[in-house]
């Protein structure tokens, strides 16, 4: 069978925009590489189930979001003064996308019309900053769902993790905040599959936090684990975190190390270390595991390579198949229909 695969990148270099490439399942070889749509920086792309494509989008001074058909077209963009935003997620049950603005600390809310166009519905801007150097302001680097269908923010610059009650027009209502260790660096966070547990990782220290959630945007911290190993004491930056489907294992990737590290789910949530494998290439920015869950694809934002990997199902671990397929400046790697 063959998937499509699509990766958002940087356009700093070489890039012209947003890539796809045809994924055999079976043999777990990338081809056909095709550039999909011309954008400046389409540095994250969420779907809705009905294939508009939507991505981050830059033009000159200005940022913000574009909205695609499933073929490349341009719907419409809507973008402001100063730096664009980094991360995206859809709502289909209110037919809403949530955008991420890590430099201006804002949360920005949008509606998707019938046709895919988006209109701006609200702005929420975060205040505050933290103790590390990369915490003088608010950062968010995440909105999402949870599974009680909450919108949960995660702050790079203020370690909290900010649940909202949303209305269908897009206004917002606070209903909770966790705070991380001080100085972690709240990045991304995904949902156990049924147990009450979520998984946030924190770019700054290197760890993931495990969380119970207990509901109505309400956290508690029940473990800490490092992504790297004891004797690695140079830079690192965490990046994006995915678990598997069975919820039996977690997946997070390290930049600096450049590696992926493998968790274990236990009974009841908490994670063991089973793995840290190269990734064969420089600054592992993203990753995703396919839709069957048999492979993980990771795409390099420094080395302009991706890494395939097989996946054990009943080990959890990864085994890797080939890292030379060329792509440039990749950050994010998607699938259409992809749960956030």
């Amino acid at each position: 069978m063959m998937e499509t695969v699509y990766f958002g990148t940087y356009t700093k270099q070489a890039s012209k925009g947003i890539y796809t490439a045809l994924f055999d399942t079976e043999t777990g070889v990338l081809s056909d590489l095709k550039l999909l749509a011309a954008e400046e920086n389409p540095t994250y792309l969420a779907f809705d189930k009905q294939n508009h494509l939507f991505s981050v989008s830059k033009q000159d001074d200005k940022g913000g979001i574009a909205s695609f058909t499933q073929d490349g077209h341009l719907i419409n963009r809507i973008l402001e003064t100063g730096a664009p935003l980094c991360h995206l997620s859809v709502d289909e049950k209110r037919r809403l996308v949530y955008g991420a603005n890590y430099h201006k600390g804002e949360l920005l809310i949008y509606s998707i019309a019938d046709n895919g166009a988006l209109s701006l519905l609200n702005k929420v801007v975060h205040r505050g900053s933290g103790i590390h150097p990369n915490q003088a302001s608010a950062h968010i680097h995440f909105a999402g769902l949870t599974p009680d269908n909450y919108l949960v923010t995660c702050d790079l610059g203020t370690d909290a993790v900010t649940t909202y009650d949303v209305s269908p027009n897009g206004k917002t209502r606070e209903i909770g905040n966790y705070q991380a260790a001080p100085g972690a660096g709240a990045r991304h966070i995904v949902f156990h599959p049924h147990l009450k547990t979520a998984y946030l990782i924190c770019e700054l220290n290197a760890s993931i936090e495990v969380l119970t959630y207990s509901g109505y945007g309400h956290f508690t911290h029940c473990q800490t684990v490092s992504t790297l190993p004891e004797v690695y004491t140079d830079k690192n930056a965490c990046a994006a975190i995915r678990i598997s489907s069975d919820g039996k294992f977690v997946y997070a990737s390290n930049r600096g190390h450049d590696s992926i590290a493998v968790f274990k789910v236990t009974s009841k949530g908490l994670l063991e270390r089973l793995q840290i494998i190269s990734t064969a290439g420089r600054q592992p920015r993203d990753f995703n595991l396919t839709p069957d869950n048999r492979h993980l694809i990771i795409g390099h934002q420094d080395s302009d390579n991706i890494t395939i990997f097989k996946r054990d199902n009943q080990t959890g671990q990864l085994t890797e198949i080939s890292h030379d397929f060329n792509v440039p400046e990749v950050v994010c790697v998607a699938f259409k229909h992809e749960k956030e």
